[in-house]
């Protein structure tokens, strides 16, 4: 699954750990979903689309 959580964010000028600050999790877990190596809980995609101001479809798409 790819997503496009780096860009929303470099897009916004936030490093990751100010966006982690804002969702209530580790600059680590934000790495972490940036490069691929986590999948967030439907919980955690939910807050980061909404973050965004995107819907999760927006910011997570399917490997084809």
């Amino acid at each position: 699954m790819r997503n496009t959580v780096r860009e929303l964010r470099t897009d916004r000028g936030m490093a990751q750990g100010d966006l982690a600050a804002a969702l209530g999790v580790s600059r680590q877990t934000v790495n972490s979903i940036e490069t691929g190596r986590y999948l967030p809980s439907l919980p955690l995609a939910i807050a980061l689309a909404r973050f965004f101001g995107k819907t999760v479809e927006e910011v997570f798409h399917v490997d084809k």
